[in-house]
């Protein structure tokens, strides 16, 4: 009799276990959720733990001008914290209200001492045949107004300001120069050489650093791989 109790016994455990896991599996397929992606481009800010709803994303800190690629996150209102690495410290604190499916790029933006969060909601709509898409946002914090081109790729956006930015906009998928230019002077300050942007592809260009500086802190461009 007691064999057949003990024997009772587990099986009952099984089945809680087995109850319990299948209770979890259908909570985490009802679950909505969002896709968000952090940049750091503050350019004399230093590296930046990444925190949602408390809870750190990153292992090592996020570097300017690096990114984070694409993060899964529950739908919702979320708190969003870019940390200074290694510490409580955070120089970026804000809710954002993140819908089901959606994606968004968070931009940590400006110099350190007046750092804040750009927020964009990313239409990662996929490309016609033969198609990418490209977007240009302007993140240089001492820079005057800028031009960006996609040289023979007929995309060229001009008189953009800090923090302004395009829609995503189709080109031919091809090779290009990707250059930037001061608007007013029409000089040349940056170029991204030989990219080769492929069919189905969508692409975000933005202007980093600061005028004056040396180093990593040089103005620049950099392009993010969205999709």
């Amino acid at each position: 009799m007691k064999k057949q109790f003990l024997s009772f016994t587990s099986v009952a455990l099984l089945l809680s276990l087995v109850m319990l896991s299948s209770c979890k599996k259908d909570e985490e397929a009802t679950k909505n959720y969002a896709n968000v992606l952090v940049t750091h481009a503050s350019p004399d800010a230093p590296g930046v733990d990444l925190l949602i709803s408390d809870a750190k994303q990153n292992t090592s800190a996020l570097n300017y001008p690096l990114n984070t690629g694409y993060l899964q996150v529950e739908a919702g209102t979320r708190n969003i914290k870019v940390n200074v690495a290694g510490t409580p410290t955070s120089v970026i604190n804000k809710d954002l209200t993140l819908e089901k499916d959606k994606n968004y790029s968070v931009f940590a933006i400006d110099s350190v001492s007046k750092l804040s969060a750009l927020v964009l909601t990313d239409d990662l709509t996929a490309p016609a045949s033969g198609k990418a898409h490209i977007r240009f946002i302007h993140l240089a914090p001492n820079s005057p107004q800028v031009d960006f081109s996609v040289l023979g790729g007929s995309v060229d956006f001009t008189n953009k300001s800090f923090k302004d930015y395009t829609a995503f906009t189709p080109v031919d998928a091809g090779t290009y120069t990707i250059s930037v230019e001061f608007t007013q002077t029409q000089s040349f300050f940056a170029a991204l050489p030989g990219i080769n942007l492929q069919a189905g592809k969508i692409y975000t260009v933005f202007t980093k650093g600061l005028i004056g500086a040396t180093g990593a802190q040089i103005l620049g461009a950099e392009i993010i791989v969205n999709k």
